[in-house]
């Protein structure tokens, strides 16, 4: 069928570069305006304990909520008459910006001294606003720029949780638009020197083109149905910059190739499709199927992922299987031309013998002695993951942002100059019961260790009705508990309470264990929330979620590299080595970017003691899904070979001459395009770029020219081995070669068709089962 696929892309090349050039333009068309569509968050569980108490205090409490929390200071005390004048003023105007449903100050709720900084130079506005989490988000990146106009002579700051949301989403556009600048003229000078040629450079940029501008049509059109996160944007278009290079690197190698061995353009295009083509496919459905995984999880931050991951991988193949033919069956001979560092770039392939070639006595030297090359690795690999034991996963917040973000530095204000209140209120919706029942309850919850005080907020409401207005909160060593119900049918109850600690801390996450360990009122529901309830509960559905997941990329992969190979020991190789090189991957980022050591080679991001929860799952799924491309690159050479020779050791050394420049190749250009991603200043991102650039790193030095080798040589001949029903289901639905393909020399087929007849006879198969890719 390919080569059928070969001679249509030849014949109709014309047509398919028209074809491909107005689903560009569709595509572009389709995908104008996506920026506006993507939303902010999506790193919590919807469905959480948290969620639910963040919704009930939105809708029957607005009053409670410290969405934003504004930091003004003048020249004066804030109990002066001029500063009491000023932050009245402002907390009333502050209240008729849309989007702001309640603004409450320490001018306003009786001088509360939770809403004083210690030495009182400092007044608090709080303001709950309105809507989902991106509404607020774009509420806050109003409400600043607003009050500062009406605050003369004022300084005014802001902290809370839709700045954080706010600020960082605008500082990842403007570094990711950095990023993408320094990367630029990178890539495009290793383009050069890679793939040795003006005219050979540019193909896979137009390919890249090709899959970036599909999958912003497809966030574009799914961005109406589904929330779709601001982040996944920008990464998807790495990832299709990335995977484009890859794929088009891998079938512009072996149409050089052929033409290097005398074929004609149009008899080159039949291998090149054929067997390159294919294991393209093989490598993007693997990409693909591992990216799946992503949308086993509640947050709509990972499925974005999955959804424009998925259409910008498939995207990338399709133009490397289908465009990249044509545009090389019209290019032609001139592939090569334009070399301006042909000197220094070496020669473009092998151009002799394989075995004159740097990777193939390389790989005989490592199969010579498997055990100290293989054993040296996987020491090398065990250390770099001994870290990893030690992860602690929580949640992004203001510490993300650079210590000089404006965000960052009101926050930390709050941590150093105010009382713990500022940041450790922890709300509990009660539901069910009459507000009799509670008081117990809220007794309860004051016996909690690291609770202050159990109080409600002022100025509660309940279905839109007011049931208590503001008034003198409680004093900061008061034990006492006050209660905000409502009568009817309708019980909602809200208590407050007030810690010790802060929410964004592992102190914070212990006390909201406690608090869900205290016995609920009889027939009531009870929802804890807040920042750390928020934290736990992200974190739990991501460990919950996590292993459908990795059964879900593990089973994809041993599946597809058995239909790839005919083999049962290949894809659990595979699945072994990767998890040894992603493990050394994560042992890595706790050291740095959690513990804070040697984190100036990364440009020196703050470390809070955690991990987000959500990188090291999407760098799974990401950077699993790159090291199988790499491998099914390694095992279709390695397999071709052995299917002409049956010498395992001297098949490997082939695979890897034919490959390892082209993998080291890949692997450079796509570490350098995510690398550039440690210039950002929110550290997510960093931690993100840094470790899926390292993964590649490691899984195309260590991995595929060590283990790989050495494990073969180890394994030998059971490298193909598969039990006799694996094997005849092989032969039923795994890809087959053409045994009359052109390529493929009569006295090869010959020595072929002899060494299966003795392996026949032998009962031992010399090599896959079947014919393979």
């Amino acid at each position: 069928m390919l080569d059928r696929v070969s001679a249509v892309l030849y014949r109709r090349r014309v047509a398919v570069l028209w074809v491909s050039a107005v689903a560009v333009v569709l595509a572009w068309i389709g995908g104008l305006g996506v920026e506006h569509r993507l939303v902010h968050g999506g790193f919590s569980d919807p469905g959480a304990q948290s969620a639910r108490a963040e919704r009930l205090v939105a809708e029957h409490f607005p009053a409670a909520g410290d969405d934003l929390v504004l930091l003004l200071s003048g020249t004066t005390s804030v109990d002066s008459a001029e500063m009491t004048s000023l932050g009245t003023a402002l907390t009333r105007h502050a209240a008729r910006i849309p989007g702001v449903r309640q603004a409450t100050s320490y001018w306003t709720a009786g001088r509360a001294p939770a809403l004083r900084s210690r030495d009182g130079a400092i007044g608090l506005v709080t303001l709950s606003l309105s809507g989902d989490e991106d509404d607020r988000a774009k509420t806050a990146g109003r409400v600043l720029p607003d009050v500062r106009r009406h605050a003369p002579g004022l300084t005014v700051l802001a902290a809370g949780p839709a700045q954080v949301q706010s600020e960082v989403g605008a500082r990842t556009a403007h570094d990711l638009l950095l990023a993408e600048a320094i990367a630029a003229p990178i890539t495009l000078v290793l383009l050069l020197l890679v793939f040795g040629g003006a005219v050979a450079a540019t193909l896979p940029l137009v390919i890249a083109l090709l899959s970036v501008l599909m999958s912003r049509a497809v966030l574009n059109a799914l961005a109406g149905a589904v929330p779709i996160s601001v982040y996944s944007m920008n990464s998807t278009t790495s990832l299709g910059l990335g995977l484009a290079i890859d794929y088009s690197l891998f079938v512009l190698a072996r149409f050089r190739e052929e033409l290097r061995a005398g074929a004609t353009v149009r008899e080159a295009l039949g291998p090149t499709v054929r067997r390159a083509g294919r294991t393209v496919a093989f490598s993007a459905l693997t990409v693909a199927l591992s990216l799946v995984a992503l949308l086993v999880f509640p947050q709509f931050f990972l499925r974005s992922f999955a959804y424009g991951g998925i259409a910008v991988v498939l995207s990338a193949a399709a133009g490397a299987v289908l465009v990249l033919p044509a545009l090389l069956a019209v290019v032609g001979h001139r592939v090569d031309r334009y070399d301006v560092f042909a000197r220094l770039r070496g020669p473009a392939g092998p151009t002799g013998p394989p075995e004159n070639g740097r990777w193939y006595r390389f790989a005989l030297a490592v199969t010579r002695h498997p055990l100290l090359y293989g054993g040296g690795a996987v020491l090398l690999l065990a250390v770099l993951a001994s870290p990893f034991p030690r992860v602690s996963a929580g949640l992004f917040d203001d510490r993300s942002l650079p210590a000089s973000a404006q965000v960052h530095r009101a926050t930390q204000l709050l941590r150093d100059r105010f009382d713990a209140d500022a940041l450790g209120t922890v709300p509990v919706v009660v539901e069910g019961v009459r507000p009799g029942a509670v008081e117990p309850y809220a007794r309860a919850l004051s016996a909690v260790p690291d609770v202050r005080r159990v109080t409600a907020a002022p100025g509660s409401y309940v279905a839109g009705h007011r049931v208590r207005g503001p008034g003198r909160a409680a004093s900061a060593d008061s034990d006492s508990t006050r209660v905000a119900s409502v009568s009817g049918d309708t019980r909602v109850t809200l208590v407050t309470v007030v810690s010790g600690v802060e929410q964004d801390s592992a102190a914070g996450t212990r006390l909201v264990r406690r608090l869900r360990e205290v016995a609920a009122p009889a027939g009531a529901t009870v929802s804890v929330g807040g920042r750390a309830a928020e934290v736990q509960d992200s974190t739990a559905a991501v460990a919950r979620a996590t292993p459908a997941a990795i059964g879900i990329v593990v089973g994809a992969s041993l599946l597809l590299l058995f239909l790839f190979t005919g083999s049962v020991l290949m894809p659990v190789k595979a699945l072994v080595l990767n998890t040894l090189s992603l493990s050394a991957t994560f042992g890595a980022m706790v050291y740095v970017f959690q513990e804070g050591h040697l984190s100036f080679l990364v440009g020196s991001p703050a470390h809070t003691g955690t991990l987000d929860a959500t990188i090291p799952i999407l760098t799974f799924c990401v950077a699993f899904g790159l090291s199988m491309d790499y491998e099914v690159f390694l095992l279709a050479r390695i397999r071709e070979r052995y299917l002409l020779t049956g010498d395992n050791t001297e098949s490997v050394a082939f695979g890897l001459q034919h490959t390892g420049r082209i993998i080291t190749a890949a692997a450079v250009l796509v570490a350098a395009v995510l690398f550039v991603f440690s210039v950002s200043g929110v550290t997510m991102l960093k931690l993100l770029g840094v470790g899926l650039a390292l993964a590649v790193v490691l899984d195309a030095t260590l991995v595929r020219a060590v283990l790989v080798p050495s494990f073969m040589r180890l394994a030998g001949r059971a490298n193909w081995w598969a039990p006799a029903p694996l094997r005849r289901l092989h032969d039923r639905v795994g890809p087959r070669e053409d045994t009359g393909a052109p390529d493929m020399p009569r006295a090869a087929r010959a020595a072929r068709a002899a060494r299966a007849s003795r392996a026949a006879r032998a009962g031992v198969p010399p090599g896959p089962p079947t014919p393979g890719p």
